[in-house]
């Protein structure tokens, strides 16, 4: 049976999105199988498009990682020390990258302790977290010229923040869905020692609910720089896009700054990097 006009329509749109991602993909060198499980996931708004594991596998201690690690889309959740999934500071993760390292086609399941830390740059390609626990991923590295890419991949279900960055550098994140979450990316706002830190978020899909999607320190020099943003289940717009922060390292709750949104310094980008869907 031959489908109706505007199934027609929507599966055409799907497929533009499609190459669209693949070319992007492309260009960070990534090809093959990695672009086939990473870009027909690049609209957060289906959650059936979600992976599926391909097995499953306890993890009691840290795993290191240094070079290039590929899971096998399997999923790694914590057990014994690990077995936690609360917002408690200070957890283990259940992976650590050192300085240059890469993660790539892993599932994280529930207890996900701290998931990932990067002890450096490093890239995480087509990573998931189907529960975030304390964090889905921390960015430590001390150098400012530290480059995080987050490629691919999703999170769904934290009660805060999804992407710490709590070190010096440059966090890039590209093709990636949230879904029910308190924060995309935070900035650290009372960190003991405080870098200027630079965000960069591409082509991402946010899914309600939501607090907002970027938080930094305007009084650090951070920047965070939008574009190609597609919220979903957000018709009222109550998810705050970009929130300034008075940083401070006495631990102290940092001072949130007000209008949230673009002001051409701090927050980077124009009301048609922004869509409602």
């Amino acid at each position: 049976m031959t489908a109706p006009a505007e199934q027609r329509v929507r599966h055409r749109r799907r497929v533009t999105k499609r190459r669209a991602v693949i070319s992007g993909l492309a260009a960070f060198g990534i090809t093959g199988a990695a672009i086939a499980t990473t870009s027909m996931l690049s609209t957060a708004g289906a959650a059936s498009s979600w992976p599926t594991d391909k097995g499953k596998t306890p993890v009691s201690e840290t795993i290191p990682v240094s070079g290039v690690r590929d899971g096998g889309m399997k999923m790694f959740y914590g057990t014994g020390a690990l077995g936690g999934d609360s917002q408690d500071e200070g957890q283990d993760p259940i992976f650590e990258l050192a300085d240059g390292a890469v993660l790539k086609n892993v599932i994280i399941g529930t207890p996900a302790a701290d998931g990932v830390h990067c002890k450096g740059s490093c890239t995480l390609q087509n990573v998931w977290w189907t529960d975030v626990g304390e964090d889905a991923a921390s960015f430590k590295g001390k150098s400012s010229s530290a480059v995080y890419k987050v490629i691919g991949g999703g999170a769904k279900n934290a009660d805060d923040k999804v992407l710490q960055f709590n070190g010096a550098g440059t966090l890039n994140v590209s093709g990636f869905q949230v879904q029910n979450a308190g924060k995309l990316v935070r900035s650290c706002g009372n960190c003991k020692t405080q870098y200027k830190r630079t965000v960069v978020l591409n082509d991402i899909d946010v899914t309600a609910p939501m607090n907002s999607i970027v938080g930094v320190n305007a009084n650090y020099g951070d920047t965070a720089t939008l574009s190609k943003i597609r919220i979903h289940g957000d018709s009222k717009k109550k998810i705050k896009t970009c929130v300034r922060f008075e940083g401070n390292n006495t631990g102290k709750e940092p001072k949130e700054l007000t209008p949230p949104g673009p002001d051409g310094k701090t927050c980077k980008f124009t009301a048609s990097d922004i869509s409602y869907q």
